[in-house]
């Protein structure tokens, strides 16, 4: 069975980044009754605030079973390196506090 994004298409796919946490994260939205989320990578005549910022650290290394590079956001990787702890799904699963605040100020 594939994801529910092979099954209905998100509405809208962001980047924490695009709200002002350098970090990378593909989220996908659903929307229903909600417009998109508003997000400006650069000041034109409509939009005098960015509010994109840097994408954040990566963590690369060599696949010990394929021999290729990989790479992740740093954040992921840690949370990887978490799975020992038990902490790894609840790092894995969070929501970035400028997506969360957007969601706020937009739909609230």
């Amino acid at each position: 069975m594939g994801s529910i994004n092979s099954i209905i298409k998100p509405t809208q796919v962001i980047q924490p980044y695009y709200f002002g946490d350098e970090h990378r994260k593909t989220t996908c939205l659903w929307l229903k009754n909600l417009p998109p989320l508003f997000h400006a990578d650069k000041v034109d005549l409509f939009n005098k605030v960015v509010t994109h910022v840097d994408q954040g650290e990566s963590a690369e290394w060599i696949d010990s079973k394929t021999g290729k590079m990989k790479r992740h956001p740093k954040w992921y990787a840690m949370a990887k390196q978490g799975k020992q702890l038990g902490d790894r799904s609840r790092e894995r699963s969070k929501t970035f506090p400028g997506i969360a605040h957007a969601m706020a100020d937009q739909w609230g």
